[in-house]
């Protein structure tokens, strides 16, 4: 038994009709993980909002709470291991910092660079929201199945490296 189609197949079912000489077989898989990131993403950020995060506040202090104790990391490396620009982490820093989350103070080893670290109440956030955030991922991931999930992930790794070895000019 075949499965009921879906909004991915009705699209390529009409674009098959209007444009028969385009295969539009790829859409099967990149429309559907499209619309798979756009679903997972209303999913994950309903728990960072149980928090009190926004997605940007939850990616700074998880990077905080990766670094070890004591929390910190430079806002240059914050902005390397969140993949955002050092602007954008600015607004995030200041965000946290008037919540009580994080705290900035002078380098001790650059006198010009500032350091920026988890507060104890932004350290008990963070793994709060963490365990909430991780037990809300296992059952998204368990509605595929371990096996499929497993499968999922050789495959998107896979594909994920051979995206990233391609150089920007070619994109």
């Amino acid at each position: 038994m075949s499965p009921t189609p879906d909004h991915v197949d009705r699209i390529q079912q009409e674009w098959a009709r209007e444009r028969p000489d385009v295969d539009v077989r790829p859409q099967g898989v990149i429309g559907r993980l499209h619309r798979l990131a756009l679903a997972l993403t209303d999913e994950i950020t309903v728990v960072y909002r149980e928090h009190g995060l926004g997605e940007g506040e939850f990616d700074v202090l998880a990077a905080l709470r990766r670094a070890g104790a004591p929390y910190e990391r430079a806002p240059g490396e914050l902005a390397a291991h969140t993949m955002v620009t050092t602007g954008a982490m600015t607004k995030r820093v200041d965000r946290l910092e008037r919540a009580g989350l994080v705290t900035r103070r002078p380098s001790a080893t650059d006198g010009r660079g500032r350091v920026v670290a988890l507060t104890d109440d932004g350290l008990a956030l963070i793994d709060r929201a963490f365990t909430a955030h991780m037990a809300n991922e296992r059952r998204l991931l368990d509605l595929v199945g371990e096996q499929d999930a497993a499968t999922l992930e050789r495959v998107l790794r896979r594909w994920l490296a051979a995206l990233e070895d391609v150089p920007t000019l070619t994109r």
